[in-house]
């Protein structure tokens, strides 16, 4: 008899399918035991020893376990194929021993990238021992991650009230949002014009080209600094006909296809495309890895979702190149195999790309199987995989440059021509950040010496631009740039940042909290060491050589702890006082900027004789006055806005309409800050709306004034009814509407520029809105009911999970993941809930825990957000006090 045990429960059923009735398979859940969360459970004085400690749920699934390995001739641990996993099969095993179930039992070890059946009895065909190197590289980065939790928080606590905690990889994150804001804040928009120039060609098409030189001197972006200037260089090309084509500059350009997914860039191009958060992503990514029913049979989709190689399997190519000359032709297909190697200088080479395990499985042949976040994240997958083999797109990039003026005046035009798409017929990466490219304009055909016509002269304004705050996708690339984390780390930094209050999201931006702010000053200015970025990087990758065999683990921890306690132990004596100065001299210079003005920027506003500082109280930092407490004066920690549009509410104005000349004003009324065009005349009201709560008055201009005051504005027609999609601000908020059917939008949504495919995939979500059961909506879909072939869901309501069946209901029990829930199950919780209806004299929708079915419509802006649904059971539990 041979026990295997898998992290999962959905991975062991599977597997025991592949395997037979010779072996038992059995989920640990995750880890099975971790550092009690007290001091003492890292030792440094007794060589770092430490004590593990098996919590409640997990000592049911190690009983279980045990009672079955009694009978067994051979214990085969499965786990993950990572570092993560290595370590808790040590734990299991190093558990099973200390409690004596191991006698006479072989214990053995095998990995598989992928739950195929292939996979799996090609594992157990070469099982091998436990890999003491990358179980001491896990020992070490728990105890580095116990010993500066549970030694710098304590500190935190004590030196910065309102305080959570701080974390080896988490602070060094927070400490690049904070940065990122402190540019922003500091940063001084300034003004510069551009020409924009549109001529006609002799056969009737119209380009544009954009002034780029003037008297025989190349126009720097600064060169038109202000309207005179702008208006001087317009007029002379207006009067500075004819003008001549005088060169035309053509030359191919190749554009290669990305390399297939690695869990970071699988992160990004989630958060991109799909608008999928980073912990969203990995829980359907663990779901496809760990396989969906499909014709009877449970197969895992894709391969191992934490890995950082962009290397794919040799058959997978070869699949990958027989797909693609069936389905494009053979000039979709490179001469050579396209061979990817890791850039990253700490990945992990022999861990694959994140790929479908079986090409041959197109995205429409698996949707019945899959939910809408699956079946959108399984074809993003299919889609890079296979795009990564095809042929380079092949550009004609042209550059024209137009005479005038005498020869004073130079224009010039550039555009592109796709000559063949290859890759692009199939994918195309997005960016965090798109900027305008001028080379992907099309251009009509010129040749030297043809002589456009004048059409216009646009002189344009523009303001330079603060650097972007960091999107989910942006940073996890960032810290991947510098060496910071591993793929199975990226996305819970992110989520114990918002977890604990250090940032939130904004527009699907991160924006530090005030007590974030805080633990980065306090950080930066006593423990600059340890969020240095450098620092970091360098700890992680001797994480890496311990793993590889390269250095002793308990070296690197008293090289560690050695500096890290002088560190701590120099912070004893610090004063709440030392630290509210240390923290106002960093802090000052972006809370308190100078103007220009001549204004102390420090004046208290109320009684204009104290000084603003920073403060420090129960909850946190605040800005107060040093004549307190006769004067009470206080605001929050953020840059002074006295002078601006927070604190003054008479009218201002932010520019006039183009189109009627009336002056387009920002105000506030008694139910919030509103724009609106011209002023009341007789009793005819002037135009208004409301500003969304997504966007603060400080953020207004008058470009985003007219396009609110332009709302309700048509974002395009659905490609199903070709009916519009509008967008608008109602009065529950902002707002899609198609048809008779609303969608409230989300503060990750904005109002101004949401799109057509957005648009369209937010109407098919179900509606969130919170309602009685069985008032209708969606669900996820587990099967059909064997009794009558009609469709059961799992659904999360206001009191909770639950599973439907028509108009019965029942709840999932709170030891059960409702991610992890099958269709058999679902129809024993469903039989028990008819019975006891039916025993107890009650209608099948007596109330329960079960939650409330969301409703299919709402008004606008109303659908409440729906509630977070607990982290699947199969996902790895990661410490508390880790990254």
């Amino acid at each position: 008899m041979n026990v295997v045990v898998v992290e999962s429960p959905a991975k062991a059923k599977t597997i025991n399918k592949y395997l037979g009735s010779d072996y038992t398979v059995l989920a640990s859940y995750g880890h099975v035991r971790d550092l009690p969360p007290k001091d003492g459970s890292v030792r440094p004085d007794e060589d770092f020893a430490m004590d593990w400690e098996v919590d409640a749920k997990a000592e049911r699934r190690l009983k279980e376990i045990a009672a079955a390995v009694k009978n067994a001739d051979r214990l085969i641990l499965a786990t993950d194929p990572d570092r993560e996993g290595e370590a808790i099969s040590w734990h299991i095993s190093e558990e099973l021993k200390r409690r004596r179930a191991l006698k006479d039992v072989d214990v053995r070890r095998v990995v598989f990238n992928e739950i195929t059946k292939t996979a799996v009895l090609n594992a157990m065909a070469n099982p091998r021992g436990l890999d003491r190197e990358l179980i001491e590289a896990y020992l070490a980065r728990r105890a580095l991650d116990y010993l500066v939790g549970f030694t710098l928080s304590p500190v935190l606590w004590r030196k910065l009230p309102g305080s959570r905690s701080a974390g080896r990889v988490q602070s060094v994150a927070l400490r690049l949002v904070c940065e990122r804001e402190a540019e922003i804040e500091a940063f001084r928009p300034r003004e510069y014009w551009s020409i924009e120039v549109t001529l006609r060609t002799e056969t009737g098409a119209t380009f544009t080209a954009r002034l780029a030189a003037l008297d025989g001197r190349k126009l720097d972006r600064f060169d038109l600094a202000d309207q005179g200037a702008a208006e001087a260089a317009a007029r002379r090309i207006r009067e500075g006909a004819p003008f001549t084509v005088t060169s035309v500059e053509r030359k191919q350009v190749r554009r290669n296809p990305q390399p297939p997914f690695t869990t970071s860039t699988l992160q990004q191009e989630a958060s991109r495309k799909l608008g999928l958060s980073a912990t969203r992503t990995m829980r359907v990514a663990q779901k496809l890895y760990e396989g969906v029913d499909i014709g009877g049979e449970t197969v895992g989709l894709i391969t191992y979702m934490r890995t950082d190689g962009v290397q794919l399997a040799g058959e997978a190519i070869a699949a990958s190149r027989r797909l693609i000359e069936e389905s494009y032709g053979k000039e979709y297909v490179p001469a050579s195999p396209r061979q990817y190697k890791t850039a990253a200088k700490n990945a992990q080479e022999a861990h694959e790309a994140i790929r479908p395990t079986d090409l041959r499985r197109r995205p429409q042949d698996v949707a019945r199987a899959l939910d809408s976040d699956e079946l959108r994240l399984y074809e993003l997958i299919w889609k890079r995989t296979v795009a990564s083999q095809m042929e380079s797109a092949v550009l004609d990039q042209v550059s024209v440059d137009i005479t005038g003026a005498g020869g004073a005046a130079i224009l010039r035009a550039t555009g592109s021509v796709l000559r063949f798409d290859g890759f692009l017929t199939l994918y195309r990466e997005d960016v965090d950040d798109p900027a305008e490219d001028e080379s992907d304009r099309r251009l009509p055909p010129l040749n030297e010496g043809d002589r456009p016509a004048l059409q216009e002269v646009r002189p344009e304004q523009h303001f330079t631009q603060p650097p972007p705050r960091y999107t989910e996708a942006s940073l996890v690339k960032k810290l991947e740039e510098l060496g910071i984390g591993r793929p199975s780390t990226y996305a819970s930094i992110l989520q114990v940042l918002q977890d604990r209050n250090y940032v939130r999201l904004e527009k699907k931006r991160f924006v530090p909290e005030d007590r974030g702010r805080l633990v980065t000053a306090f950080l930066s200015s006593f423990f600059e060491r340890y969020v240095q970025y450098n620092f970091t990087a360098d700890l992680e990758n001797k994480l890496d050589d311990i793993s590889g065999g390269r250095i002793d683990w308990k070296a690197v921890l008293r090289d560690f702890w050695r500096d890290f306690h002088q560190a701590i132990d120099g912070t004893r004596e610090l004063t709440i006082g030392q630290v509210i100065d240390a923290l106002d001299r960093d802090l000052g210079p972006h809370f308190f900027p100078d103007d220009g003005s001549g204004r102390d920027p420090r004046l208290c506003p109320a009684c204009k004789q104290g000084r603003l500082g920073l403060r420090l109280g129960r909850n946190g930092g605040f800005i107060g006055c040093s004549n307190y407490p006769n004067c009470s004066y206080t605001r929050p920690l953020a840059i002074d806005t006295a002078e601006g549009a927070e604190a003054d509410t008479s009218p201002r104005e932010l520019g006039r309409d183009p189109e009627t000349d009336a002056p387009v004003t920002l105000r506030k009324g008694p139910y919030g800050w509103y724009v609106q065009l011209g002023e009341a005349k007789d009793k005819e009201k002037p135009k208004r709306a409301s500003l969304p709560k997504t966007l603060s008055p400080a953020e207004i201009d008058l470009h985003k004034a007219l396009a609110l005051l332009a709302l309700p504005r048509t974002i395009g027609r659905h490609p199903e009814s070709a009916e519009p999609i509008t967008a608008g601000i109602g009065r529950f908020g902002p707002y899609i509407k198609h048809g008779s059917t609303y969608k409230s939008l989300g503060a990750d949504d904005d109002v101004l520029t949401i799109g057509l495919n957005r648009a369209v995939s937010l109407l098919a979500e179900p509606s969130s809105g919170r309602g009685r059961r069985g008032a209708g909506g969606g669900g996820r879909g587990l099967g059909e009911h064997p009794a009558d072939g009609k469709p059961v869901t799992v659904g999360n309501g206001r009191y909770g999970p639950y599973v439907r069946h028509g108009k019965l209901f029942a709840s999932i029990p709170r030891d059960t993941d409702p991610e992890a829930v099958t269709l058999d199950q679902a129809v024993q919780l469903l039989d028990a809930q008819a019975a006891k209806a039916k025993d107890g004299g009650k209608a099948p929708r007596a109330k329960a825990r079960n939650g409330a079915a969301p409703k299919s419509k709402a008004k606008p802006g109303a659908a409440a957000k729906p509630k977070a649904k607990s982290g699947a059971a199969s996902t790895r539990r990661r410490t508390a006090s880790g990254d």
